[in-house]
């Protein structure tokens, strides 16, 4: 018999909401501070990073995120940090990652965007080698860097077009950020094959989640709990199979929930809605995909069938091929069946 933590720990997995630069892991974060000491805030200590990621309000998250990306100079800092990602993932059993990269954040601090592309291209190939985990890329637009940064995100995509470029996104703040002003961006990004997955919803209502599907033709949301406060949108989220990307710890961390127990992850299950389990940016939250797949399963009282369950729903909520998702499935149905509890 398997309890559940260790059946988690082993389930194969896919991670669709997961952020380039917020999945810089204490360690990395300390070296590049310590690098950049005395031009920065960020503190070079390991231990007082934690106190460091401890988050008023979003707001402060995104200024102590920004500090962050401030620490990445050069090329090689990017290889090494994406490269730092993905094994974390795979020591997760994560078989599947969509990477949310901001290349704007970057390009404006210096590096050029072909170096750049080039940086996290030759990470996801190694990976892919040595690590057996598939990485796919998400370009987002940083929301409060306005239209400019729009414009600059969908040239760097289709000028670079890296070839694990599947998607593109919007981030940052909801608040005073109106999802249809990137309406033009994300037509030309979909006009030239990228998927739509901008975030909303997160702190915002559900009309920003009714603006991302309209405006910006959504194919899954960033976040979206607030769909919870609208049955007229959780039913056309179930009826249309758009699935929403949960990330439980995050929205406790940035205040968005003020607890887990209040969390509406069971509210959107329990209306059909698809939903995946993610991490976000787990380093800086304190958490880990597995710690997100425990925290999911206590709030929907969920055993190991359950939670593979989610691990399927994740995978099928991917931009994967149909043959690639029925081949990671069929993993994880082996795995759920060779460890009974």
């Amino acid at each position: 018999m398997t309890d559940l933590a260790t059946f988690i720990a082993g389930l194969p997995k896919a991670e669709l909401h997961v952020h380039h630069v917020g999945s810089a892991s204490p360690r990395i974060v300390a070296e590049l501070a310590a690098r950049h000491e005395g031009r920065t805030p960020v503190p070079a200590d390991p231990a007082a990073l934690a106190e460091y990621f401890v988050f008023r309000d979003f707001a402060h998250f995104i200024e102590i995120y920004l500090n962050v990306v401030d620490l990445i100079r050069d090329p090689e800092d990017v290889r090494i940090l994406t490269y730092e990602v993905a094994r974390e993932l795979a020591r997760q059993q994560v078989r599947y990652a969509e990477l949310t990269i901001t290349p704007y954040s970057h390009v404006r601090r210096g590096i050029p965007a072909p170096a750049f592309c080039e940086a996290i291209e030759d990470a996801r190939k190694h990976a892919e080698a040595e690590l057996g985990i598939v990485l796919r890329w998400c370009f987002d637009i940083p929301g409060e860097a306005g239209l400019p940064a729009a414009e600059e995100t969908l040239r760097i995509a289709l000028e670079e077009r890296p070839d694990g470029l599947i998607s593109f996104g919007l981030g940052g703040p909801e608040i005073g950020v109106p999802r249809p002003q990137f309406k033009p961006y994300f037509d030309q990004a979909r006009a030239a094959g990228l998927r739509s997955v901008p975030h909303a919803g997160e702190t915002t209502g559900p009309e920003t989640i009714w603006d991302a599907l309209r405006d910006l033709g959504a194919e899954r949301i960033g976040h979206g709990i607030s769909a919870a406060a609208d049955p007229a949108l959780l039913a056309h989220l179930a009826e249309h199979r758009i699935p929403l990307e949960v990330c439980p710890t995050s929205n406790l961390r940035t205040r968005a929930v003020a607890s887990l127990d209040e969390h509406p992850l069971r509210a959107l299950v329990d209306a059909g809605v698809p939903v995946s389990i993610n991490s976000d940016d787990p380093p800086m939250f304190g958490t880990t995909l597995d710690d997100e797949y425990a925290v999911a399963a206590r709030l929907l009282g969920y055993g190991p069938d359950g939670v593979a369950g989610l691990a399927r729903s994740a995978v099928t909520a991917s931009f994967l091929s149909a043959p690639e998702q029925a081949r990671l499935i069929a993993e994880i149905d082996a795995y759920a069946a060779a460890n009974p509890t």
